[in-house]
């Protein structure tokens, strides 16, 4: 196919491809683009195939207007066998005249049963793949009041598709990097630790779960206007001199500062630990209100969880013994633990026996740091 951008307007096209990219970082993809170009080739549907239906999931389908879930169903269900565009050459723009024609889609049950309820008479679509292997199809309706698709429609379609494709890798490449900070911010959850991330102007970004329970609760630590306020004026006042030097540390591209600070609670209960360190820059960005600091939030009276099966899988344990095991290393004294469970001290100190036993440790402060030290609390 010869192609020509003659009859394409340049801005138009420009839109397109800008929505496009802009679609990678939209909460649901690519909205923004599937409308624009259902606008630009009045069509009325503009579909992605996301993952086709198989035996054991359904397909997801991102698409323009409303379908309706039980034509959804029905494709999946029946009518997926039947998709002439199943399976195209990567990267050629087909027409659904090169596979049905127009006295043929008069009797075909395809037509009859699925595209015609939705009126859907002309058909493009184009089969995508990228480097990293994922497949995606885009589909482009118009109802059997609409024209068919000239030639001019098949070469915008087809100008898109490395664009297309290279959006697609992108998306990959940031829902990839996206799992593994979930994972990793998970984890530190798991921990117990609050992570409170800051700009380079001190305001607040971003806060994990822990930290933002302790926020709420205004007991040492909290968020007024943006600014994080601890303690009393003079921590804060403190607070503010440590992200400070560390800013200018890193401003002067000084090796990475860590700074703490203890902070008491109005409420008695155990007075907060914060470490403030610096975020290493990306060289290649210089982007207003990027991450620039991290405050990481200890509090004595968050206990990590490690799940009970964990715990007694790693250890070989029984499930009485790695209850204790748990309860021992959140802080609590034997004695505690004993009346905590609702045994005898003697049934407690014969359950630490058999522990001492199976892990090789000789004291409880040494099977306390064995557990917390340990993947269990991951778990």
């Amino acid at each position: 196919m010869t192609q020509s951008i003659q009859n394409i307007q340049i801005e138009d096209f420009s839109r397109l491809v800008k929505a496009l990219y802009q679609g990678v970082l939209e909460t649901v993809p690519w909205t923004g683009f599937l409308d624009r170009l259902q606008q630009q080739l009045t069509a009325n549907y503009v579909t992605i195939v996301i993952s086709p239906p198989t035996d054991h999931h359904d397909g997801l389908f991102l698409t323009t207007g409303s379908t309706g879930k039980e034509f959804v169903a029905s494709y999946n269900s029946h009518f997926y066998a039947m998709d002439p565009f199943v399976d195209l050459p990567c990267a050629q723009v087909y027409s659904l005249d090169e596979f049905i024609s127009g006295n043929e889609r008069l009797t075909s049950e395809y037509c009859r049963q699925f595209l015609e309820p939705m009126d859907v008479f002309h058909v493009l679509g184009v089969d995508i793949s990228t480097d990293s292997g994922a497949k995606y199809s885009l589909r482009i309706s118009r109802g059997r009041d609409g024209s068919a698709f000239k030639e001019s429609d098949k070469v915008l379609v087809q100008f898109l598709v490395p664009h297309l494709q290279e959006a697609i890798e992108l998306h990959t490449q940031l829902g990839r990097i996206e799992t593994e900070r979930n994972l990793y911010a998970g984890a530190v959850n798991q921990l117990a630790v609050g992570t409170i991330i800051l700009d380079e102007e001190a305001k607040v970004l971003q806060s994990n779960q822990v930290a933002s329970d302790l926020l709420k609760e205004k007991d040492g630590i909290e968020l007024i206007g943006g600014s994080l306020q601890v303690g009393s004026t003079r921590d804060t006042r403190r607070l503010k001199d440590l992200i400070r030097d560390v800013l200018a540390a890193q401003n002067d591209n000084q090796p990475s500062v860590v700074e703490a600070l203890r902070v008491q609670r109005p409420s008695g209960k155990s007075d907060l630990g914060i470490v403030v360190r610096s975020v290493p820059p990306s060289q290649w960005s210089k982007a207003r209100h990027s991450p620039s600091v991290v405050l990481f939030v200890g509090d004595p009276d968050q206990h990590s969880q490690a799940p009970r099966d964990i715990v007694k899988t790693l250890f070989d344990l029984t499930p009485a013994e790695a209850q204790l095991a748990m309860i021992l290393a959140n802080g609590l004294t034997l004695d505690e633990t004993a009346e905590e469970l609702g045994i005898s001290r003697n049934t407690a100190r014969a359950h630490l026996r058999s522990i001492f036993s199976k892990t090789g440790v000789t004291r409880q402060t040494m099977l306390v740091r064995l557990i917390l030290k340990s993947v269990a609390t991951l778990g």
